[in-house]
C-alpha cells in the first residue's frame, strides 16, 4: 500500500523543515494487518521567493521525497493538482493532503487513513471543530468558516462540519475522477462540490476496478487538531478568498 503525502508550499522556509521533521518523527500508516504501508512525500512548490525552493531541492534528494516546483505563483489548487497527478503517475493507493505551515499535525495521519484502510470510506476530510484540541483565534475567521460550510451543506446536501479544512484524503479510484480547475483556494469547496457528485462502480477496488452499478461515494469526516496561525505568523488566506469560496460553491454544485 503506497501513501502519497502531498504538501503544497508556498513561502514556508521556517515551517517546511520542521514538518518534514515532525512527519519523519510520525510512524509510518498502519495497515489493519499491522503491516506499515509504504509513505512517500511530494512538495509542491508554488513559486516561492523566500528561499523555499532551495529547501525543497535539498528534501527532494531523499529517495521518500518528490519535489515540484513552479516558477509562478498560481495558488493552492495549482499546486494540489500538479501533486496529485505526480501521485496518481507513481501508483499511489491513496492520496492524503498536508499543509506545509505546521497548523495540522502529521500525529494526526493515522487517524485520518483508517476509514479507507478499514474499507469505509472513499474519501476521508478533516474537521477542526469536532473534538480535538485547537488553537484559539479569530472569532470572525470561525463565523466565516461556518458560513461557507452551510452554504456549502445547503447545495451539495451533505452533513459536513467544516469544508475548509486543509487535511483531506482519497482513494486512487477517487482522485483519478476529481476533474478539478480552480488554481487558489478555492479549490476546497470545488472539491468538496465534486465529492458530493461522484459515483463510483460498486465494488471498485484500490486501483479502480469494477463494473456495473454505480454509487455515491462513501464520506468520512474525522476530528483533526489545529494550531492557527495568526497574519504576522504567514498566515495567507483572506476576505477575498472567502468571496472566492462562496463563488464555488454555487458554481460547482449547480453548474457542476
Amino acid at each position: 500500500m503506497l501513501v502519497a503525502v502531498v504538501i503544497p508550499v508556498y513561502n514556508e522556509r521556517e515551517f517546511l523543515p520542521r514538518l518534514i521533521e515532525r512527519l519523519d518523527r510520525t510512524q509510518r500508516p498502519m495497515l489493519p494487518d499491522g503491516m506499515l504501508a509504504t509513505r512517500h512525500v511530494i512538495l509542491v512548490d508554488d513559486g516561492s521567493t523566500d528561499g523555499t525552493e532551495t529547501v525543497i531541492a535539498e528534501l527532494g534528494m531523499r529517495e521518500d521525497i518528490t519535489s515540484l516546483s513552479s516558477r509562478e505563483n498560481r495558488g493552492k489548487g495549482s499546486a494540489l493538482r500538479r501533486g496529485f497527478k505526480a501521485a496518481l503517475e507513481m501508483g499511489a493507493d491513496v492520496v492524503l493532503v498536508q499543509d506545509a505551515d505546521l497548523e495540522y499535525d502529521p500525529a494526526d495521519h493515522q487517524a485520518v487513513l483508517s476509514p479507507i484502510f478499514d474499507g469505509r470510506a472513499d474519501a476521508v476530510i478533516g474537521t477542526r471543530f469536532l473534538g480535538q484540541t485547537h488553537r484559539v483565534l479569530y472569532f470572525w475567521h470561525s463565523v466565516a468558516n461556518r458560513v461557507i460550510t452551510l452554504a456549502s451543506n445547503m447545495l451539495s446536501n451533505l452533513n459536513l462540519s467544516d469544508i475548509e479544512c486543509g487535511t483531506k484524503v482519497f482513494r486512487r479510484a477517487v482522485l483519478e475522477r476529481l476533474e478539478l480547475q480552480e488554481d487558489r483556494f478555492g479549490i476546497e469547496p470545488e472539491m468538496v462540490a465534486r465529492l458530493a457528485r461522484m459515483r463510483l462502480p460498486v465494488g471498485t477496488g484500490a486501483a479502480g476496478e469494477g463494473r456495473g452499478a454505480t454509487a455515491a461515494i462513501r464520506l468520512y469526516e474525522v476530528p483533526v487538531s489545529y494550531a492557527g496561525r495568526t497574519y504576522a505568523e504567514g498566515k495567507k488566506i483572506g476576505w477575498r478568498d472567502g468571496v472566492r469560496a462562496l463563488w464555488c460553491i454555487a458554481r460547482y454544485n449547480l453548474f457542476g
